[in-house]
């Protein structure tokens, strides 16, 4: 019986490594708007387990964005993300991004290669 909940226990403190990118255009080159969402938003990723939450500046093209949130998150959660992205909490800050940027947002999720 101990060992069975032992191995339950590590069975849910399983964790993955996830980096999100929001990627956009942003209408005008001013950043200021923008970087002050980022930094409201990071305790909001904090509650997924949050570990990095920063703005990227494309140098070539400074219209260009990438906001970037790493992250751990249960590896039981990983294999369910259509349960996160239909989270009232993320919605609403999806909705946020498209209302600002025109609906013009491409979000893809990676993971590293090992």
């Amino acid at each position: 019986m101990l060992s069975a909940v032992g191995a339950m226990a590590k069975k849910e403190a399983r964790t993955v490594r996830r980096t999100l990118q929001f990627k956009f255009t942003l209408p005008n080159a001013d950043s200021t708007h923008l970087l002050s969402m980022v930094k409201a938003s990071a305790p909001f990723f904090e509650a997924f387990g949050g570990a990095r939450v920063r703005l990227l500046q494309n140098v070539d093209d400074p219209a260009r964005y990438i906001h970037e949130i790493e992250y751990d998150t249960h590896e039981e959660l990983e294999l369910n993300r259509q349960r996160i992205a239909s989270d009232p909490r993320f919605q609403a800050y999806v909705q946020t991004w498209r209302q600002m940027l025109g609906g013009a947002i491409e979000i893809d999720v990676y993971q590293t290669v090992k």
